[in-house]
């Protein structure tokens, strides 16, 4: 065999090598892709599998709000003198219905109603039964709205649904109130936004909060 012919041999055999290098290198970046693909679908799963729903649903049936001035006795409640003080505020009612469907008790700790004014959000908890029975005493006109007053402070039994009616007072004038603006929602943290500039957070203790916001514009009374 001439030395011309053996290299031609190793030059073919070489190449061989490569292809099946080719060809294996071909196969471990395709199981690769597999494996990676595999791998994410389990993880989706896990995630899906392991998301819960929330312990509570709710929904706002619909909001009234009384703006109104009010000015003090100018007395304290010893019966002493004092300054008169006057100052702009908006009542604001809403028609709750809330359901614990979770296999616990729920603590509902507060509600509060979020507006979004000109100025940034403000916040405020709601009044218990006693003050909401006070409100309607104090504004006759109001009479309408009296109903089952629905504590910020109680307990859901597991299963068990509230139905009743939630208010706040919120210390800014008529038109401060006027110019709430309405926002996105945030699925990341669980804000439904609000087409109306307003929605109501219910903080449960050792839970998440519940968030909801009125489906139909807000009523003046």
């Amino acid at each position: 065999m001439s030395l011309l012919h053996q290299e031609s041999e190793e030059e073919i055999d070489d190449a061989a090598r490569g292809e099946e290098f080719t060809k294996g290198s071909s196969h471990v970046v395709w199981a690769s892709i597999v494996a990676t693909v595999v791998v994410a679908i389990v993880v989706a799963v896990y995630v899906v599998a392991g998301e819960k729903p929330p312990v509570a649903r709710g929904e706002i049936v619909q909001v009234w709000a009384h703006p109104s001035h009010v000015e003090t006795s100018g007395f304290d409640a010893n019966g002493e003198a004092m300054a008169r003080e006057s100052f702009e505020q908006v009542l604001v009612f809403a028609h709750v219905k809330l359901r614990n469907q979770s296999n616990v008790p729920l603590f509902l700790e507060d509600v509060l109603a979020n507006a979004r004014l000109s100025d940034g959000t403000l916040s405020v908890s709601a009044g218990d039964a006693a003050q909401y029975q006070e409100v309607l005493l104090a504004y006759p006109e109001l009479t309408a709205l009296r109903g089952n007053a629905l504590s910020p402070r109680t307990m859901l039994a597991p299963g068990e649904s509230l139905d009743g009616i939630t208010f706040w007072i919120l210390r800014v004038n008529k038109q401060q109130w006027d110019a709430r603006a309405d926002w996105k929602p945030d699925s990341r943290h669980g804000d439904p936004g609000s087409k109306f500039g307003l929605n109501f957070t219910f903080s449960f203790q050792y839970q998440h909060s519940l968030v909801l916001a009125p489906h139909t514009a807000v009523i003046e009374q």
